[in-house]
Formats: C-alpha cells, structure tokens, sequence
C-alpha cells in the first residue's frame, strides 16, 4: 500500500479511500504513526481494503490498533453488513470462535499471597488443563453437550460451575439465542466434549495479576478495583469445536459458491476470485443461517469453558487459603468476546440499521445507558480487556460512546502479534525466556517450552501504545493497569 493512498482524518485514524473497483466503501485503520508502519509490512491493511469488497457492506472496514494479517480479516478487523442484505464469513469471525478474555478480581494483597503463591499456580494448573487436545476434569454425555450448546454458561451455573451473578457480568449473559447445535458436525462435538473447562494452546493464559495502576479512580472503584489486589485473566474460547465449524463451513461456502448454488453466486465469486479466504453466505440464505446457528453454538461453547475454568480457579484459591471465595471477594469483573458476529443495531446514514458486526480479535466497547451495556454497569460504561503478553502490561479500559459512533461499539482486543510464530520459535528460546521470567519472580507453569517462545511479549506489539491509541482515539477509557505474577500456558 503505497503512502499516498492514506488520509489522515485524525490523529490516530487513517483512511483509505475507494481507489479499486471493488471496494464498495473505504477501508478505516486506527493507528500510531508507528503501528501503521509495522501493519505495513504484512498484509493487514491489503486485507482491510479486501473486506470492503464484500456485499451488504456498511460505512468502512475498519482495522483496530492492534492488528495484523490473519486468514481472510486481519485479526483486529472489524465490518458491520446489512441484515437484510449482507453477508456473513468465517473468515471475518475466525477460526477460534468467541476466544475471549475475563478478569475475576480477589480483595487480597500481593503480600496475602505471596508465601502461597506458587501452591495456589500448582493447584490451578491441575484442575484446568492447559496444551493442544488436553481433557477436562468434569464429565458431559453428548446429550448434555447439545443443552450446554444450546444454554452457554447458564448450563453451567445450573450445574453449580458458579454463581448467578457470573450471567450479568458476561458479555449477553454468556448466551447467543440463535445456537443451533444440529448444524455443528458430529466431528466438531466430538473435539469439543471431552476439552470443556480446558485452555488449550497457542496464544491462549490464565494469568495471575497484581492491580499496578490506577487511571480513572471512580470508575475502577465501580468495578471494583483497588491498587495492589490480585486479579487473575482467563484468556481462551471455542478449543477443537471451533475449528472444526471453521473449516466445515469455509468447505461449504467455496463449495457452494464455485458450483452457482447460492444466492448472488456471481457476486460471491468475485469476492471469491479476489480473496479466496472470503468466502461468504448472504446472512438470510440457508448457509448463511445455517453457520450462524452453529457459530452461536460454538459461542455459547465458549462461555460456558471460561466459567468452568472461573469454577476451578475460585475451588483452588479456597484449597489452597482455606477460605470461601465469596469471602475472598472473587467476583467476576467481566467476560468479554473476541472472534465473533452479533446482531446488532447502529445508525448508518442517519438511520438505525440492523446489521451483522464481524469482530475478529476486536471487541466491544459500549458506554454507560447502552442497551447491551449490563445493568451493573449501566451508569459506568461495559468494562474492556486488553491483555499483553506473558509479563507485558495488561489492561482494562470503559466504553465510549465514540466507539459506538465511529467503530460499531468496537476496539481492540490485545496487544497483537508483531512476529510470526515461526519467527518468534527461531529468534527465541522458551526456557531462557521462562527463566527470564522467574527471575523477575513471576510463576511459570507451562508443558511446551519450544511453542513457549511463540507467545514471547516482544514477538507483540507493546500493549501500551495499543492502549493508548485505543484511549486517544476514544474508543475506549483507560482505567487500571495490571502486572503478572503468575503465569499458565499450554
């Protein structure tokens, strides 16, 4: 993408205008002078241009500060498409559907903890599995499976994985109604029954962090979030079920696409011709809902592995300190949804529009008096996790109302990768990079030292410029800041 092609609409908001035949709206990235230059040596802005050609398109695609090149979208994409008349792609959602991140705050001190710190890493890391493929600890029959498809997280809590509290303090309840576990392959079920409550693998944590800053006192007191207490992160999603749904329906897509069975075939091709890894469905079309409902099944699929794992963590901290987790004050902050594509409703034009927003490692950001925004939050704003990168900074920011105007309620979702996995395995080592981290006394558990080295905090962009672009461009408010003491991987 050659520099003349930018327009700087604001300090941190570039844009590319319609300059290709295909492009049906302009392609919008948020960006520091220098992140755009690090997105430019990949293709993420080529894919953001690439997402504009896609029918039903609304407004602009939009790249958030933290993205990079991915399959289809680049991670960190965003694009809202007309109900009525748009598209829905696998490729827009991603591969690991709903991967998202929650912050389960404690009222302990890191001195509360710290002669039971590693007891209480050890205790975790036993009841939740962390690695490609690992079981979890509790047992589902596949007739259960299709319910917990079905519920989300409410089949977990009606099994005593939690409290009732939990539902209000997940994005939608934990729940996407549109599940249809019936157009979820068999195979896909049999990935995912056996790897509920686990975190799996790749960029996937459960960190143990301590409170380090606070930047917006009254609102971190509404969450509350005191300076020096310990929180934990739990970062993963869909596991085996996910993929498995990916890839079903990228095959069904193309397939359908190339032999003129869907609906706008001619349209879909030229997508197709342009970028194969676009392939779509028009939203209303069989295959189009048929993903939906399965995409939603994998969502609910989601929810319901984090609040397991939420489960676990709270029995671990009570073994282990020999006190109720209610008395340790371990509530859930919130749960937040990265990969994924909801129904929902924005202005466009001057008029409400009901569209299908695409996140793909992007995630909400509403403010306070929003609709979706949960009633505990509802004069505060949704809280928004961004996490770093095994020891970098992570944080956790309020929505805007700017975010809901300018970016369909959306920012970014993490640090973003700033080197290949491939790269980071050569230029790194995992166990110097875990005694790295030991030696700055953060707990390491982590079974593969070798993929270890992928998730390195400098093969990421610093999670702080991220942040502060996020902030500056006002789609989403800084509110406290985290450092780690404790750190599971696979």
């Amino acid at each position: 993408m050659k520099p003349e092609k930018f327009e700087r609409l604001e300090e941190h908001l570039w844009e590319v205008p319609r300059y290709q035949n295909f492009m049906r709206v302009p392609a919008r990235i948020y960006a520091s002078e220098k992140l755009l230059k690090k997105m430019q040596e990949d293709l993420t802005i080529q894919q953001g241009i690439h997402v504009t050609a896609l029918p039903g398109i609304v407004s602009y695609s939009e790249v958030m500060p933290d993205g990079h090149q991915g399959y289809g979208f680049p991670i960190g994409g965003v694009a809202a498409f007309d109900y009525e008349d748009g598209v829905i792609s696998p490729g827009g959602v991603g591969y690991d559907i709903n991967c998202g991140i929650r912050l389960i705050k404690t009222g302990l001190k890191m001195e509360e903890i710290t002669s039971y710190l590693e007891k209480i890493m050890d205790t975790i890391y036993g009841y939740v599995p962390a690695g490609i493929g690992m079981k979890g600890k509790i047992k589902i029959t596949p007739q259960e499976f299709d319910q917990l498809l079905k519920k989300g997280s409410k089949w977990a809590i009606e099994r005593g994985y939690g409290w009732e509290i939990d539902l209000e303090r997940t994005e939608d309840g934990g729940y996407y109604p549109l599940a249809d576990p019936s157009k979820v392959s068999q195979r896909a079920k049999e990935r995912g029954l056996p790897q509920v409550g686990t975190l799996g693998g790749g960029n996937h944590f459960l960190e143990m962090q301590v409170i380090k800053e606070i930047f917006d006192p009254k609102i971190a007191r509404a969450f509350g979030l005191e300076k020096g207490n310990v929180a934990i992160l739990i970062h993963t999603g869909g596991r085996g079920i996910s993929h498995e749904v990916c890839d079903d329906y990228l095959r069904k897509f193309e397939k359908a696409i190339r032999a003129g069975e869907t609906e706008d075939s001619e349209k879909l091709q030229k997508v197709l011709n342009l970028e194969r890894e676009l392939c779509c469905a028009k939203v209303k079309s069989r295959l189009g809902k048929d993903y939906l409902g399965a995409m939603a099944a994998c969502a609910n699929y989601a929810w319901t592995n984090r609040q397991v794992i939420t489960y676990f963590v709270r029995k671990s901290f009570e073994e282990v300190l020999g006190k109720h987790a209610e008395d340790l004050g371990m509530d859930l902050v919130y749960d937040v949804a990265h990969n994924i594509a909801k129904i929902e409703e924005y202005e466009v034009d001057g008029k409400k529009k009901k569209l299908v927003v695409h996140r793909k490692g992007a995630t909400r950001s509403l403010p306070a008096f929003h609709p979706s925004t949960p009633n505990c939050y509802r004069e505060i704003g949704q809280p928004v996790l961004i996490p770093g990168s095994m020891g970098s900074t992570s944080y956790i920011l309020v929505g805007t109302d700017k975010a809901v105007k300018n970016a369909f309620g959306s920012t970014a979702h993490g640090a973003g990768r700033e080197m290949s996995r491939t790269r980071a395995k050569k230029q790194f080592y995992g166990g110097e990079i875990k005694k790295e981290l030991e030696r700055d006394g953060i707990v390491v558990r982590c079974k593969n030292l070798p993929e270890f080295a992928e998730e390195y905090k400098k093969a990421y962009k610093d999670p702080t410029e991220v942040v502060n672009v996020c902030h500056e461009a006002g789609l989403a408010k800084k509110v406290a800041s985290f450092a780690t003491i404790g750190i599971i991987k696979g």
